[in-house]
């Protein structure tokens, strides 16, 4: 019966793919095996109770091969139909291309590869401090399987977050490798000859390999892997693309396209399936998955009564683990931060840093660190000790120099469900190495928070390299991920609480390198709307826009100008994107439309600021690449001090005849 549930499961796959006449069918028909053995001797889920917080996980990192998560779903009784798999790929279907992670018992959204891998190290890591810090048999005892592929284990995300799961020992994680050596362009030796299982046991990973197609085999090397106490596991399992096509296994033509309707006939003769029957689950099948489902809610009940009697027991602690898991926030919150802030001009990251220590003590979730510039990004809990191998109670995460891995591994610690609200530094010009984890923690509406210092050509004599000018603006093209770039520490304080407010997404804090004055002497009322008046002037000739360490220059040098005669407001606008999200009534309000002219200031790309209004706009930015300078001189070279504004500001309104 196993035999017959693996095919039923590829051909389930080659008919998705073949009806929507578009998807990859190898890759399902290849770990067809590994997936009916996995399904209905080991992993640990309950599709009536799916967020069980004491099930397995199951990542899909080749996300590509949807049609084998999808099969799986339906057969195993999730609420996944037939008429679903029919509709594979197709408009407002719960079968798209790749999976997501708002489609019930899919864990995690996977597609670029290499990034389920390190979703599913953060799921580990998060499976590490739930185990140690609620309850070990309730928490621990579950495990993180992922199936991975050849393009995964060719992307560099998955060395990252490898080699740091391979540091920290974690022996709940089960990678499956589909070793089949082909991808879109052909064999795979034509560009990796790697020694895969030379350079996890150098990762510190236990590795086994077996023959994919072996059910034996594949049971008995998840078994072992089980058992492992220290280690994380690698099974690299030998299969063929496209198992048991006659004329397309072992080729890359399998890889992402249909297979064809004369080819599947003949697969299905091949595997004794009707011939002339699509998506056919033969007798015995789901009955097969319905007894391991059966036997695992004998385990999910005895979860359930011993955490109800943890519940009781531990009541105190109970309540912690509540409050995190729904992140519930202190009440007194806001009160405490503001009561606790020193009003001394600061660089925002240092203000920041100070946010941290106080949010720390009281969102119990709240855990993080950076791509080894702690002392940089100010992202130290002091008096937390480090997350390491041999102890999950630390609240700092050396991400190591893993920009990448870091921004995916955060996602899966998010994903994971206990509640844990990861952070994450490193300098605003490295952004873009971890881009594409950002853009995944938006698709999938995780909150996760990327503090990003050292953003603008301030950074100084480090020159161009390190001198972020387009990142700022290309990250508020991120739908879903709010961008702060806060003027001092109240703006700071104010940045931290809306992104631990803002739970359906992530949020980038933008900090400053050098110290700014505060223009703040309490919280502000309309923070959450994007942007706001810090220089109010009553039907203003001109409204001055700014951001960050651009405000403090603009608001003196509308000073000189009011002084002189000109009505000139000033807007700090933390959050260009949220401001452009508000009502029409409000920015009104903020930048009166019609004839009032408006000027832009901040240290980066102009492109995208001409979207704040309509009115006649001079946009004062960096257009280029940095140079290598003190900062002090590089304001002064590239106009951003408040003299420079001052005039460039009383020139324009001048040949405007305002």
């Amino acid at each position: 019966m196993l035999k017959k549930t693996a095919d039923t499961i590829r051909l389930l796959a080659a008919d998705m793919v073949q009806k929507a006449n578009s998807g990859h069918p190898g890759l399902p028909m290849g770990m067809a095996d590994c997936a009916a053995v996995l399904w209905t001797k080991f992993l640990k889920y309950n599709p009536k109770d799916p967020d069980w917080a004491g099930r397995d996980r199951f990542v899909l990192s080749g996300g590509h091969g949807s049609a084998l998560l999808y099969s799986l779903l339906h057969l195993s009784g999730y609420n996944m139909s037939l008429d679903d798999l029919k509709n594979f790929r197709q408009w407002a279907s719960k079968t798209p291309g790749h999976p997501e992670c708002e489609i019930t018992g899919v864990e995690t959204t996977t597609g670029p590869l290499g990034q389920g891998i390190a979703n599913a190290v953060g799921m580990a890591i998060a499976a590490k401090i739930s185990s140690d810090k609620w309850n070990s048999e309730l928490f621990g005892d579950h495990y993180i399987y992922c199936f991975c592929g050849d393009g995964d284990m060719m992307e560099g995300v998955s060395h990252e977050a490898s080699s740091l799961a391979g540091h920290l020992g974690l022996n709940k994680l089960i990678c499956m490798y589909d070793s089949n050596n082909i991808t879109i362009d052909g064999k795979t030796d034509i560009t990796f000859s790697d020694n895969v299982a030379q350079r996890f046991e150098a990762y510190g990973w236990h590795v086994q390999e077996i023959d994919g197609h072996d059910h034996d085999m594949i049971s008995a090397a998840i078994t072992k892997a089980q058992n492992v106490t220290d280690k994380a596991s690698l099974i690299i399992a030998k299969t063929h693309i496209a198992f048991g096509s006659p004329n397309k296994q072992d080729t890359s033509a399998a890889h992402g396209a249909p297979l064809g309707e004369d080819e599947i006939r003949l697969i299905k003769k091949h595997f004794g399936f009707p011939e002339d029957k699509q998506f056919y689950i033969p007798e015995g099948v789901k009955e097969l998955f319905k007894e391991h489902v059966d036997s695992t809610l004998i385990e999910y009940k005895n979860w359930k009564a011993k955490f109800e009697n943890w519940k009781e027991e531990f009541a105190d602690l109970y309540e912690q683990y509540e409050a995190q898991v729904n992140k519930v926030f202190p009440a007194d919150l806001k009160e405490e931060i503001f009561n606790n802030l020193e009003g001394k001009p600061a660089a925002t990251r240092a203000h920041s840093g100070k946010m941290i220590q106080i949010l720390a003590k009281r969102i119990p979730g709240l855990i993080g660190g950076s791509a080894d510039l702690a002392g940089s990004d100010k992202t130290t809990i002091k008096d937390q000790p480090a997350l390491t191998k041999q102890d999950a109670g630390g609240k700092n995460i050396h991400f190591g120099i893993r920009e990448f891995g870091m921004g995916a591994i955060m996602n899966g610690m998010a994903l994971y469900g206990s509640g844990l609200i990861p952070f994450g530094g490193t300098f605003l010009v490295f952004s873009d190495y971890m881009r594409s984890a950002i853009r995944m923690s938006a698709l999938m509406k995780q909150q996760v928070i990327f503090v990003f210092t050292h953003d603008s050509v301030f950074v100084g004599e480090d020159g161009p390299t390190h001198q972020p000018v387009e990142q700022l603006m290309s990250l508020r093209l991120i739908p879903g991920l709010q961008v702060i770039r806060p003027a001092d520490e109240i703006e700071t304080a104010e940045a931290w609480l809306a992104a631990l407010k803002y739970k359906k997404g992530p949020t980038a804090l933008i900090l400053t390198r050098q110290s700014l004055p505060n223009i703040h002497a309490g919280p502000v009322r309309d923070f959450e709307k994007g942007a706001f008046t810090v220089l109010e002037q009553e039907k203003p000739d001109a409204v001055i826009c700014a951001s960050g360490s651009e405000v403090s220059i603009s608001i003196e040098a509308a000073e000189r100008l009011n002084a002189e005669g000109l009505k000139i407001r000033v807007v700090s606008c933390p959050s260009y994107e949220t401001f452009l999200k508000q009502e029409q009534s409000y920015r009104n309000s903020v930048i009166p439309s019609g004839s009032t002219h408006v000027i832009t200031v901040e240290a980066g790309r102009t492109l995208g600021w001409g979207n704040l209004t309509s009115n006649p706009v001079l946009h004062l930015g960096i257009d280029r690449f940095g140079a290598s300078a003190p900062y002090k001189v590089l304001g002064e070279e590239f106009g951003f001090t408040a003299d420079a504004v001052y005039e460039k500001v009383k020139s324009w309104l001048k040949e405007a005849k305002v």
